[in-house]
């Protein structure tokens, strides 16, 4: 049986990593500076993840969430508190695509009503809302046919309202900072006035965390850059360190009930030590803070770079904005420098999205790789 070829792979095979740091099958080192789409937030194989893990695969190990699990309950107790979001429930699944189309169907649920407002660029998993990240809507088809998404652009205060203000609107779901996009972000003004819009229109605001949450902008989350409570936050990627998870944030507003959502894997034991590793270490090493500091270190070396024309981004979630394509860059970085670095559907972005515990002097190697193949 052949593989069915859906992604172009680098001539890459990973046989063991720490750090930032992955060795190939021939021995050669290169260094992480993407981490898979931000998956990997506390570094690979951290000591006191894989000892987690252990521990759950020596007692458990894995089983489906039709039994009593008291990981569930001690992993929302700790993501609550570290987060600042503890009048939210937790609904645990496997993707950050699970994750939003739990999020569109619980708000068409609450409202009765289907419609969906999302943004140009944005990029929501495959599920209903993710047609706009990508010139070919084939790839990101809509799984629900059910539910029509209307498209509109950042800041654009009149759209929004003109829109809004048509009453058949269930959510609005947005990245604060774009991903796959290119790492465009709204205002704090017009995120604010979408959540009064929302709040106004009885509509539920849904904030897609999955990439730019937990610890990667600087903050647990980054709609608190702008000081708005969205109604449902979505999570993926970063939680899990490479453990496939997801979950969703509900407002205690909402009212559960027994088959409202369902999942067969979500909320596994092995899942919840996954997610129980990466924040005791995030806590244990202050990492949504050396995001912040990172952060700002990464805007003054970017700066010393004549040919980046734009920087993009918060945290350790970041983009060097350039005036040619960066399809050859990135290659080059890889085949040249041993750097994994990430692409935009913005041809011109160079992304850059380490685990969250990276170093001055392992960013410093970054910008000296990045300066010799610019040169």
């Amino acid at each position: 049986m052949e593989l069915f070829d859906v992604y172009p792979l680098y001539d890459v095979t990973p046989v063991s990593a720490k750090g930032i740091e992955v060795i190939d099958d021939k021995g050669q080192k290169y260094l992480d500076f993407y981490g898979g789409h931000a998956v990997i937030s506390i570094g690979h194989t951290h000591p006191h993840y894989v000892k987690r893990l252990k521990e759950q695969l020596d007692n458990i190990g894995f089983y489906s969430n039709s039994i009593q699990n008291p990981l569930q309950q001690e992993l929302a107790d700790k993501l609550g508190q570290q987060s600042g979001c503890k009048n939210y429930k937790l609904f645990l699944c496997n993707s950050g695509a699970e994750a939003n189309e739990n999020a569109l169907k619980l708000a068409s649920f609450h409202t009765k009503k289907s419609k969906v407002i999302a943004f140009k660029n944005g990029f929501h998993g495959r599920t209903s809302a993710a047609v706009a990240a990508t010139d070919n809507p084939s790839i990101n088809a809509p799984l629900n046919k059910q539910q029509e998404v209307t498209f509109l652009t950042f800041n654009d205060f009149d759209a929004l309202e003109k829109a809004i203000n048509q009453g058949d609107y269930c959510a609005v779901i947005l990245e604060t900072i774009q991903g796959v996009g290119g790492l465009d972000e709204p205002t704090t003004p017009f995120l604010q006035f979408v959540a009064e819009k929302c709040k106004q229109n009885g509509v539920v605001l849904i904030a897609d965390e999955v990439q730019c949450g937990f610890g990667r902008s600087g903050k647990f989350f980054a709609f608190q850059h702008h000081k708005i409570q969205p109604d449902i936050i979505s999570i993926a990627k970063g939680m899990g360190n490479g453990f496939p998870v997801g979950g969703v944030l509900i407002h205690e507003s909402f009212k559960a009930s027994y088959g409202l959502l369902g999942t067969t894997f979500g909320g596994n034991h092995l899942a919840c030590a996954a997610v129980l590793a990466v924040l005791e270490v995030m806590e244990q090493e202050n990492l949504t803070q050396n995001a912040a500091e990172l952060g700002v270190y990464f805007l003054e070396k970017a700066k010393e770079i004549p040919a980046v024309k734009n920087i993009k981004g918060r945290g350790l979630m970041l983009g060097l904005e350039f005036d040619f394509e960066v399809a050859s860059l990135r290659k080059n970085m890889i085949n040249n420098q041993k750097v994994f670095t990430g692409g935009a559907k913005d041809k011109h972005v160079l992304r850059f999205l380490p685990a969250l515990n990276i170093t001055k002097n392992q960013m410093d190697q970054f910008f000296d790789a990045l300066k010799a193949e610019l040169s």
